[in-house]
């Protein structure tokens, strides 16, 4: 039995994120302290008391989510995860829990994408769609199909549910030819631009400076990354990966399917809300997920 560590990404913020970790815990609060020396403003503020509108801004929402999610992680008592994984931006924290990264590195390097992101979205209007009943198949031959524009699959969520990214007038397209393949539902999603898409090769370019210039260790177990959707533990494959990822698909559902596979049978979610248990209970019925989201309980034995 093995138990697998996994980290959400961008869209899970809320306001008051991180706030009882904050007050509960002194290692907690001098790892906030610590963000906002780095980050250069108060983000513990933003996250504790900011508005919704407030957590929307590219500065605060991707650190946010992370910051949730790592301090949550570093003040559980002697965690050790067999695997660990994350969803996107949730990587980053998938790579601090397992030793891959250092705190304050992470944070530096998730700083610099959520900026390169956002000036990559200010450069082609652009967006997202989530497809759901329709097999991945159908949905990447549709995608396949509109050579002319930027269209692609981009997160693999779960069985019957997938989100394409690309051009605004591509996306527009392929949701009318996934409406006539018979989705159950398309639908835009209210984001920035175009995600794991070709679109984000600037943001990719400038992080991988980044990432290049940026100490990595060899992890204490492995991180099964989202371009791959396998088992990785080796430090410049790690790196390549983890830039690749700007502009790659996220393979959620298959990275569960290989830590399943791999004799993952429980799930910790460590970060705020609880949408990736959903989408893993979606994966696969018997697999045992639980989470710590908004406050210091205990919740792994």
């Amino acid at each position: 039995m093995k138990h697998a560590y996994v980290f959400p990404g961008q869209g899970a913020q809320f306001t008051g994120m991180g706030k009882s970790f904050y007050d509960n815990d002194p290692r907690a609060k001098e790892l906030f302290e610590k963000a906002n020396d780095i980050l250069g403003f108060r983000i513990s503020d933003v996250m504790f008391t900011g508005s919704d509108e407030d957590l929307k801004q590219t500065k605060v929402t991707q650190p946010a989510v992370f910051l949730h999610s790592v301090i949550g992680f570093l003040c559980l008592n002697n965690p050790k995860p067999d695997m660990t994984a994350g969803h996107s931006l949730g990587e980053f924290s998938a790579l601090v829990a397992n030793g891959a990264m250092a705190f304050e590195d992470a944070l530096r390097l998730v700083s610099i994408r959520a900026n390169a992101m956002q000036k990559a979205c200010e450069l082609v209007p652009s967006t997202m769609a989530v497809v759901l009943g329709l097999d991945d198949a159908k949905v990447e031959e549709a995608c396949a199909s509109i050579t002319d524009d930027v269209v692609v699959p981009a997160n693999y969520n779960c069985p019957g549910q997938l989100v394409i990214s690309g051009t605004k007038t591509g996306i527009a397209r392929a949701m009318e030819l996934l409406k006539a393949a018979g989705a159950k539902r398309v639908m835009e999603l209210a984001v920035g631009g175009a995600f794991h898409s070709p679109l984000m090769a600037p943001a990719q370019e400038e992080l991988k400076a980044a990432i290049e210039a940026t100490a990595f260790n060899t992890p204490n177990c492995p991180v099964y990354q989202n371009v791959v959707a396998k088992a990785v533990t080796d430090p410049a494959t790690i790196k390549q990966n983890l830039i690749t990822q700007l502009t790659g698909a996220v393979r959620w559902t298959q990275c569960v399917q290989a830590m399943i596979a791999d004799g993952a049978s429980r799930f910790t979610e460590v970060g705020p809300g609880k949408v990736l248990q959903g989408l893993i209970a979606k994966i696969d019925k018997a697999a045992v997920t639980d989470g710590i989201s908004t406050g210091m309980e205990e919740a792994v034995k």
